[in-house]
């Protein structure tokens, strides 16, 4: 048979994985299992259990955890190595709430593209970032005046600003066709959100971490290069 010679791409284009010959569609490599995507699925195991405690427990034990989890600026000048890790263990609504759904879509398939290690990294980036945008904010506008010293206290928790900075990442390793429907359809989400100006704090910080996933694109690109030159040298070994 004729070699095929390779043709050339930009560096700055995501590279998807081509299918092997014949193989049919898997939809059910969408959610998370404990072999392809360990990340994933540990972490979706322990917000489960987190959830569970939060609708059977005592609701002052519930409130009392969660408070002693919560990265409010108080918190995060005494111990910021505890409660931002524990923030991301809760998770609202509980495992009954629609968002579950896409938090295990977008993880999963950040997971199988890039792989376990680099799908934590760009979620606490992502939630580290974010919380101490936000909270800083917070501390700066109680020293100014602008806030009452109970803003220091406020209860901030959850997983939605590492959720926010994996469909960034997401998006870089997706086709135009896709990446540009998925970031207008959730940046204009994240917007509307800001305008209503409900919680403008909680909001910024969605917009903080969608950011950060976007400006790690270039390494989670090499990454998935690396990948598919893995694979390709594997199937031409094959006869």
């Amino acid at each position: 048979m004729p070699a095929v010679e390779p043709t050339a791409t930009s560096a700055s284009d995501p590279v998807a994985v081509p299918p092997l010959p014949g193989r049919l569609p898997r939809p059910w490599r969408l959610l998370p299992t404990p072999t392809g995507t360990p990340f994933t699925f540990g972490y979706a195991a322990v917000l489960a259990l987190t959830s569970l405690f939060t609708t059977y427990a005592p609701a002052s034990l519930v409130h009392t955890v969660l408070q002693a989890s919560s990265t409010d600026v108080a918190h995060l000048v005494r111990m910021p190595e505890l409660v931002l890790p524990a923030s991301a263990l809760w998770i609202a609504g509980g495992v009954v709430s629609p968002y579950v759904l896409c938090v295990l879509l977008v993880l999963t398939a950040v997971e199988r593209r890039t792989g376990g290690a680099r799908t934590a990294g760009v979620f606490l980036l992502g939630h580290v970032l974010a919380t101490l945008a936000t909270e800083g904010t917070v501390g700066l506008a109680v020293l100014a005046g602008r806030l009452p010293n109970s803003s220091l206290h406020r209860l901030d928790y959850g997983i939605s600003f590492g959720v926010a900075a994996c469909v960034g990442a997401l998006a870089g390793l997706l086709t135009p066709w896709f990446r540009l429907p998925l970031l207008a359809l959730f940046g204009g989400m994240l917007a509307a959100r800001l305008i209503a100006y409900a919680d403008p704090m909680t909001d910024w910080g969605h917009l903080i971490a969608l950011a950060t996933g976007i400006a790690i694109w270039p390494l989670l690109r090499r990454r998935q290069r690396s990948a598919v030159t893995a694979t390709t040298t594997a199937r031409a070994r094959v006869p």
